[in-house]
């Protein structure tokens, strides 16, 4: 619990304190008080910024001056890239093939080098490792590593400050970074606060991981929530077994109650949500949600959405 804290301190200049809002929309439709964490509103369009931030602020001045390498689907590589050139520091984002052109560009924008390397988030990962050792960088891990969970688990500090009545939250689930964090930071608090995950059912890794009771690889399928593409990890260190430990419950949605709550996001509350960040507003929905609740917070985990598509599912 004391690296979340020390975490909010490193990153103070990097990552928003992001505003926790209600939606009586929501609140109407299941029956208790709903809010929403905006994390959409960081600088870099995502929750990401704040465990890349805390990551990089633990390098040496020999690790700067070599750079950084990350693997992503955009959000963690777009985090990277604004850290790395806000402390002059070269980075290199491995992508696979058909990351979303607005992420990609975002990553370019930012000074940092876009490598497409295969056509996989785990065959880009696989590469960003082999390159990681050949060129002498330092690995800015998008979800298993303690400095990064730490810097996410700052959300959970943030609700605990703004909603200490808290009973029940919605994290969406890639890697499980993000929800091992706040699990960490909740259950810290109390551990009667309920965590629930919550991922795409096309080839959701944790949740069939959970299942098998060890780390597995699925074939990547394309989906609304592309932030959450890819695998765990084979060699999971940290992650999948926080989510073990600490989530309560986890949820699959489908892509039409993605694109549904997307569009609900964008009509309903006037906000630019990627589908990777809808995940909670879809479960609540399409009313998944079971058990006791009075006081709901869905963490609202990105915006990096391509605004033509989210045109398109508005129609």
């Amino acid at each position: 619990m004391r690296d979340i804290y020390l975490a909010r301190k490193r990153i103070g200049d990097l990552a928003r304190r992001t505003p926790l809002v209600g939606s009586p929309l929501l609140s109407e439709t299941i029956g208790a008080s709903v809010y929403l964490k905006l994390e959409s509103l960081q600088e870099t369009g995502s929750f990401k910024v704040r465990g890349a931030a805390n990551k990089m602020s633990t390098l040496s001045e020999d690790e700067k001056a070599r750079g950084v390498i990350a693997s992503s689907t955009g959000n963690h590589g777009r985090a990277v890239s604004y850290v790395a050139s806000r402390a002059g520091v070269k980075a290199l984002i491995c992508i696979p093939e058909g990351t979303r052109s607005n992420k990609v560009e975002s990553i370019k924008a930012l000074g940092a080098q876009a490598l497409v390397c295969g056509k996989t988030y785990d065959e880009a990962e696989d590469e960003s490792v082999r390159l990681e050792k050949e060129r002498g960088l330092t690995m800015i891990n998008p979800y298993d590593d303690p400095f990064t969970i730490a810097g996410q688990g700052t959300i959970g500090l943030e609700l605990l400050d703004d909603l200490p009545q808290i009973d029940t939250v919605l994290v969406p689930v890639g890697g499980g970074g993000l929800i091992s964090g706040i699990a960490l930071a909740l259950k810290s608090a109390s551990d009667k606060i309920r965590l629930v995950g919550v991922s795409m059912d096309r080839a959701p890794v944790m949740y069939h991981s959970l299942k098998a009771g060890e780390p597995i690889r699925m074939e990547q399928e394309d989906t609304l929530a592309d932030a959450l593409l890819g695998g765990i990890g084979l060699e999971n260190r940290y992650s999948f077994r926080m989510v073990q430990d600490y989530v309560d419950d986890f949820l699959l949605v489908s892509e039409e109650q993605i694109a549904e709550a997307m569009v609900f996001a964008l009509e309903r509350h006037h906000l630019l949500v990627e589908g990777a960040g809808a995940l909670g507003i879809a479960a609540l929905l399409a009313r998944k949600v079971e058990g006791p609740r009075n006081n709901v917070v869905v963490v609202v985990s990105g915006s990096n959405v391509d605004v033509p598509l989210l045109l398109q599912l508005a129609q």
